[in-house]
């Protein structure tokens, strides 16, 4: 049972909806032999959005200590993220101080700031003090003046807020005061060449601090709270799949907006709607089998109220727009790429498309 979170009025509250299974295999395979046996039997190998999903592969594999495969391989273009997921990095829009990134040091894959949000990189080894966002807290903002690498400055603020600082919106939060503007902070931005199997664009990472610089796979320690280490993709090592459940549905005819709209509510439920980032990799997952370069969702522009809503009556919180994708204009609806990183677009909703409904 996947868990997600929802906030009132500063108040945390935690619903529930079945969106994948996570299924513990204990045959030992190569990384590569247990993506082909995932994808022949689920959908593929485990990916991990969150620390809720963390918490699910240690219950689906109670008893056992060992390591297992996830779906993470290292690739060769190293890209930043941010740690707090579902939080998106745009270069454009990142203010870098003057002549970062450098790798002066080396590799410098850990993001820091000072100066009123400008960031820069470090070795992700240093010591720095670090600032933690609180989600569901009255107060939202948290120095640490303890001194920790990286890696155990996003332990920390997992164990006792939400993550380290992600994302523009929070960095504004942050107000550096003038008598720490200078001082170097971690702030949630790191960077590496790991991708998941699936082409999810999950940044959720969950290290340890031993990692081997030549070894390309990556598996979760079923014991020490579930930490990440790498190994030899050619190991033999049990592993994770995960199955997404026939909770929406791929139909591949060509519709108008309101056409589609009616068909799902006729033969299903209703057309689609996406309120997190779990539900966003569900539904692209099955995107990807599309016949057209978008698919509707059930998603509208009102001009009467001047607002975007979902048919189910879901608020619009998540969002994942492409840029420059969002026209606030009258018959214009919601849809998703079905290839690139599946973002929304608006389209005329007299435009032809394959569409998905929510079963």
């Amino acid at each position: 049972m996947q868990w997600s979170l929802l906030i009132v009025m500063g108040q945390c509250y935690f619903i529930t909806c079945q969106l994948y299974q996570y299924h513990y295999i204990e045959d030992t395979k190569t990384w590569t032999e247990a993506q082909e046996y995932c994808r022949e039997h689920y959908t593929d190998l485990a990916t991990v959005s969150n620390m809720t999903d963390m918490k699910r592969l240690l219950e689906e594999s109670t008893g056992r200590k060992t390591e297992a495969w996830i779906g993470l391989r290292a690739d060769v273009t190293r890209t930043w993220h941010w740690s707090l997921p579902g939080v998106e990095f745009k270069d454009d829009v990142t203010r870098w101080v003057l002549g970062e990134p450098n790798d002066v040091g080396g590799l410098e894959n850990c993001g820091f700031i000072k100066n009123n949000t400008l960031l820069g990189d470090l070795s992700c080894k240093d010591q720095l003090r670090f600032i933690c966002y609180d989600e569901c807290g009255s107060t939202k903002i948290h120095f640490i003046n303890e001194q920790k690498n990286w890696i155990d400055a996003q332990k920390y603020c997992r164990d006792h807020h939400t993550d380290l600082v992600s994302g523009l919106n929070q960095l504004d939060q942050v107000g550096l005061n003038d008598t720490v503007k200078d001082i170097q902070y971690w702030v949630g931005l790191f960077r590496d060449a790991w991708r998941w199997s699936d082409g999810s664009s999950s940044s959720f990472r969950h290290w340890d601090q031993t990692l081997s610089p030549g070894d390309k796979c990556a598996v979760t320690m079923l014991s020490e709270g579930g930490r990440w280490k790498n190994a030899k993709c050619t190991d033999q090592k049990p592993f994770f799949c995960y199955d997404v459940t026939d909770k929406v549905i791929l139909i591949k005819e060509n519709k108008t907006w309101e056409e589609a709209l009616y068909y799902c509510r006729e033969n299903y439920y209703d057309l689609v709607s996406i309120t997190n980032l779990d539900e966003q990799r569900w539904v692209q997952d099955r995107a990807k089998n599309a016949s057209t370069p978008f698919v509707w969702l059930g998603l509208r522009y009102s001009c009467f109220l001047d607002f975007w809503f979902w048919v189910s009556d879901e608020v619009v919180s998540y969002k994942n727009w492409a840029s420059d994708e969002k026209n606030d204009d009258c018959d214009m609806s919601g849809a998703m790429e079905t290839g690139g990183g599946h973002q929304w677009v608006t389209n005329n909703d007299n435009k032809k498309f394959n569409f998905i409904c929510a079963v």
